[in-house]
C-alpha cells in the first residue's frame, strides 16, 4: 500500500505544477505593435504610435499628432527547459531504488500574436478617439511524457510524475478609447476594456482529483471550454510641457472574467464539469518623456502588477483537504522599461530599448510552478520605421528576452523533498512587424 500512496502523493504534486503554467512579466505581456516594443514598452509619456498609446495610456492618444490606424503581428519564440531530479529513497526504502532525473524541452511552437490600433483626431478639435485590439499576454507549453525526468514519468503504480503535460493561454482585449485636452497640454483619456481568454489546462489541478474506479486518485484534463470575456477599464493622464519634458500616468483595473468552464471526464469516462476563476491583474504605470532635442524621444516607464491580490495567482499555493491547489502563489511585481528614437529628416526611424522584470515566483514556489513562463528579468528591443510613401511606413522590431533561470525543490503536501530539485529555465526571442497609415 505504501509503495502506491507515497508515489500518487508526490503525483498529485507535480500535476499542480502543470496548473502553475498562468504565466510573460507574470502573464502580462509588455508591449504592442512593433514601433512600442521596439521602444521596450515605454509609452506612458511617450506617443510616438497608436498601438503604445492606446495600450499604456489612453489620455496621451490626443498627442499623437494625426489620425492613423497601425496593423501589426509578432512571432513569440520561446525555448522552455524543465529539468528534475530525486534521490534514491525518496519515498521510503526503494522508491525509487536509483536516483533519477532527466531534461525536457517544451515543444511550445511560435505563436502569432497580433496588434490593431486606430485614433482618429481632427486638427481643430481637443477629443481624440480610438479603438485597440490587443495580444495582452498569456502562455503556452508542451511537454512529452519521459522515462527519466521525474516529473514527466508516467502515474503511478507506473511512474512518479504525470507523463506529458499541456498548458495554454490566449488572452485579447479590445479597448474602445476617448481622450480630451482639457487645456493645453493636459489631456485625460478612459477606456472601457473587453478582455477575451482561451485558457487550457492538462491535468487540471485547481479542481480536486477523481477516484472513481476505486485505485489511485487522478487529475481530470481542462482542455474542452470556449473563450471567457472578462470587462474592466483603464483612464489615463498625460501632460506635455514647454521645456520637453513630459509625463504620463494610466491606471488598468483587474479583468473580471466570467467564470471559466471545461466539459471534462472522470477515471471512468462519467462527464465532469470543472471551473475556475482568475482574473488579470491591475496594472499602474508612471512614465516620463524628454523630447527637447530634435529629432530625440527618450522614455522611461514604472510599472507595477498586482499579481497578489489577483485570483487564481495571487492565492495560496497549498493543497486543500480535497486535494485541489486552487492558487499559485505570485507575488506583485515592479518593471522598467526604457525606450530610445532617433528620426531622420527623410522618415526613417531607429529605436533601441531595455526591460527589466521582476519574476512573480519566488524560488521556495518554483516547485508549484514548474510550467510557468513567467522567468524573464532583461529583455534587449531594437528597431526601425522605414516609410513607403507620405502616409505609409512599415517598422520593424526585435526583442530578446536573456536566459532566466529558477530552481527549488519538490513539493508535497508535507513538504519538500530532501535532495529532490527542479529548475526551469527560458529564454526567448520575438520578431514584431507591421504597417502604419497615418490620415
Amino acid at each position: 500500500m505504501k509503495t502506491l500512496i507515497i508515489p500518487q502523493i508526490f503525483a498529485t504534486t507535480v500535476a499542480f505544477l502543470v496548473a502553475g503554467s498562468l504565466s510573460a512579466q507574470g502573464i502580462v505581456l509588455p508591449g504592442a505593435g512593433p514601433i512600442n516594443r521596439s521602444m521596450g514598452g515605454a509609452s506612458t509619456a511617450a506617443p510616438i504610435d497608436a498601438a503604445g498609446a492606446l495600450l499604456w495610456n489612453p489620455g496621451s492618444i490626443t498627442a499623437l499628432g494625426s489620425s492613423q490606424m497601425m496593423f501589426g503581428a509578432e512571432f513569440l519564440y520561446t525555448r522552455t527547459t524543465l529539468d528534475s531530479s530525486l534521490p534514491a529513497d525518496a519515498f521510503g526504502p526503494a522508491i525509487p531504488t536509483v536516483p533519477i532525473g532527466g531534461s525536457s524541452d517544451s515543444h511550445s511552437g511560435v505563436p502569432v500574436l497580433p496588434t490593431i490600433a486606430l485614433v482618429f483626431t481632427e486638427p481643430d478639435s481637443d477629443f481624440a478617439f480610438g479603438l485597440g485590439v490587443f495580444t495582452i499576454g498569456g502562455f503556452g507549453v508542451n511537454y512529452s511524457a519521459s522515462a527519466t525526468n521525474p516529473l514527466l514519468t508516467p502515474q503511478p503504480p507506473n511512474g512518479f510524475g504525470i507523463g506529458n503535460a499541456y498548458s495554454r493561454l490566449n488572452l485579447l482585449q479590445i479597448a474602445p478609447t476617448v481622450a480630451v485636452q482639457l487645456i493645453d497640454g493636459l489631456s485625460v483619456g478612459f477606456a472601457p476594456t473587453v478582455t477575451m481568454g482561451d485558457l487550457a489546462l492538462a491535468p487540471a489541478l485547481f479542481a480536486a482529483p477523481d477516484n472513481a474506479d476505486g485505485g489511485l486518485p487522478t487529475y481530470s484534463d481542462a482542455q474542452n471550454g470556449r473563450w471567457r470575456y472578462a470587462l474592466g477599464f483603464q483612464v489615463g493622464v498625460y501632460l506635455e510641457t514647454m521645456s520637453g519634458w513630459n509625463f504620463g500616468a494610466s491606471f488598468k483595473s483587474k479583468q473580471w472574467f466570467e467564470e471559466f468552464e471545461f466539459q471534462s471526464a472522470g477515471e471512468t469516462g462519467a462527464p465532469r464539469t470543472l471551473t475556475a476563476n482568475p482574473e488579470y491583474p491591475m496594472i499602474i504605470s508612471l512614465g516620463t518623456s524628454f523630447t527637447g532635442f530634435e529629432g530625440w524621444v527618450s522614455a522611461v516607464d514604472v510599472r507595477y502588477i498586482d499579481y497578489a491580490n489577483a485570483s487564481v495567482f495571487g492565492d495560496d499555493a497549498a493543497f486543500q483537504a480535497d486535494g485541489s491547489v486552487p492558487g499559485l502563489g505570485w507575488d506583485s511585481t515592479v518593471g522598467v522599461a526604457l525606450g530610445l528614437q532617433r528620426e531622420f529628416q527623410n522618415g526613417v526611424s531607429l529605436r533601441a530599448g531595455y526591460d527589466f522584470g521582476q519574476s512573480p515566483i519566488s524560488n521556495d514556489k518554483t516547485g508549484f510552478n514548474v510550467l510557468s513562463s513567467a522567468l524573464w528579468n532583461h529583455a534587449v528591443t531594437t528597431g526601425a520605421t522605414l516609410p513607403v510613401n507620405h502616409a505609409l511606413s512599415m517598422s520593424l522590431a526585435y526583442v530578446h528576452v536573456f536566459e532566466a533561470s529558477s530552481n527549488g525543490a519538490i513539493q508535497t503536501p508535507a513538504g519538500p523533498i530532501p535532495g529532490s530539485s527542479v529548475e526551469i529555465t527560458q529564454v526567448s526571442d520575438t520578431l514584431s512587424m507591421g504597417f502604419d497609415v497615418k490620415f
